[in-house]
């Protein structure tokens, strides 16, 4: 399977069946044993060590589910054929834990205990995989965990791999529509949009959210192929070419598959799932404890805005986050009610050398915006744009769509990724006047990215908001 979405749905499944297989294993010792507080296998004279016992008993679960193919993508995958390897699967797991209790000498272990347990292993591991990949059907469906992809080609391979991937819902995965290579790529009746040509490729990235990028270009077009490819590395695009012979044409990338199917893939930017999961999870723990601890502060800091210059208390921006994506952007309102409109007027005096925006003593700040600013308080409420999703803790910062528009294409890099509170120019370069300066520090963060990375940027962010270093 794609391994961007394979190893979050892969150790997803395996979390479940281990607290599915502890939650039936407690069920049925109580239905057994009685239902007495505690843990129920201690009522168990048979188990020298209950606890170890239930631990290798889960293991080898697992390890039995995972020689079985249950935690990779296989081909023509049905709900029937789960059944009957599961089914398989806990007939190995009977047979395995029988000869260990006859090797061990454990005849006592209740038959009835194992009647119970084997029969509600199998029916758990069923549904907890209809369940997780009806979760995931439903969630694409209504526009979470999407990402968009644009296919390069209008042939017969081309509409065949788009239905492949949409084919595997829980992929999340949309196809937006095709890009043709010259008027021959033609002769089949595509089931998506047909866009334009692959020379308007630069076009498209720029005015559609997406993020992937399949090559289904014959592959005699090889020069064609390098140069899209170039450019979807240059945008921060991932980049997929199904069954073709890549090593000849990259250096880079991991050759995947999708139901058998060879996909060579380029993941320009971070493609560490399990590290990606684990840092929005950590943005969903902090944001949630800052918004918790910090709501006295954010009240008083609301109570003044609206006795400094009434309201509105919350300033909403248009930015541009992943890939494109345009969200609100929460402020605390640090500048007067009509800065928007005079901006024009004031855009002369811009000390930044670049795509971006920055006065020295900008006459629209209130007087409680300049502590604001200065503490860097007023982005406190973009925690709530981090619970929803458009933004993370750390990562660059999100753009005016007017500067996105006139971004270099090296600039575009800086939207492969989430944009977040705070980033590496903040810490690094936060007064610099150079915007390529800003987006470089954007870009080494993108490349370099870990959880460690984020963490000593986020240390290194308090004490510059205490210290009111800000802007």
């Amino acid at each position: 399977m794609v391994r961007r979405y394979g190893a979050i749905l892969r150790w997803s499944l395996a979390a479940a069946d281990t607290i599915l297989a502890i939650l039936v294993i407690i069920g049925a010792a109580n239905f057994r044993f009685g239902e007495d507080p505690g843990w129920p296998l201690d009522k168990s004279p048979s188990l020298p060590d209950p606890t170890f016992t239930v631990g290798v008993f889960i293991g080898m679960w697992i390890a039995v589910l995972w020689m079985h193919g249950m935690y990779r993508s296989r081909a023509r995958w049905t709900r029937r054929s789960d059944v009957a390897t599961i089914l398989r699967a806990t007939v190995v797991q009977l047979v395995a834990t029988l000869s260990l209790l006859w090797l061990f000498k454990l005849p006592d272990v209740s038959r009835l205990l194992l009647a119970v347990v084997f029969p509600a292993l199998a029916v758990a591991a069923i549904g907890i995989r209809i369940a997780v990949r009806q979760i995931l059907v439903l969630a694409r469906d209504n526009g979470r965990n999407v990402r968009y992809m644009l296919i390069l080609g209008a042939g017969p391979r081309a509409k065949a791999f788009a239905d492949l991937v949409e084919t595997h819902a829980e992929l999340g995965l949309v196809v937006i529509g095709h890009l043709k290579a010259d008027t021959s790529d033609t002769g089949i009746v595509l089931d998506r949009p047909l866009l334009g040509m692959v020379d308007d490729l630069e076009q498209i990235l720029h005015s559609e959210i997406v993020d992937e990028v399949a090559i289904c270009l014959p592959f005699a077009m090889e020069e064609l192929i390098e140069q899209v490819a170039l450019l979807c590395e240059q945008e921060g695009k991932v980049v997929r070419m199904p069954v073709a012979p890549m090593e000849r044409l990259f250096t880079t990338g991991t050759l995947e598959n999708i139901d058998g199917i060879g996909v060579y893939s380029l993941a320009n930017g971070p493609d560490r799932a399990i590290g990606l999961a684990l840092k929005r999870l950590i943005d969903i723990v902090g944001a949630s404890l800052l918004l918790i601890i910090l709501s006295p502060i954010l009240l008083l800091l609301g109570i003044a805005i609206w006795l400094d210059s009434r309201r509105p208390v919350v300033f909403r921006q248009e930015r541009v986050g992943l890939h494109g994506r345009s969200f609100n952007v929460l402020k605390f309102r640090s500048m007067c009610v009509d800065a928007e409109e005079r901006l024009p007027e004031l855009r002369p005096q811009n000390v930044i050398n670049g795509h971006a925006f920055k006065l020295e003593r900008d006459p629209r700040i209130t007087r409680v915006g300049r502590f604001l600013r200065r503490s860097s308080l007023d982005e406190l409420p973009q925690l709530i744009n981090v619970l929803r999703g458009q933004m993370s803790l750390v990562g660059p910062r999100p753009p005016l769509p007017s500067e996105v528009a006139h971004y270099d294409t090296w600039h575009r890099r800086r939207l492969s990724m989430k944009p977040g509170m705070t980033g590496l120019w903040q810490v690094r370069a936060r007064h610099s006047s150079e915007f390529d300066h800003w987006v470089a520090q954007d870009l080494e963060y993108i490349d370099s990215w870990s959880l460690w990375l984020d963490f000593k940027i986020i240390a290194r962010t308090v004490p510059a908001v205490i210290g009111g270093s800000g802007r």
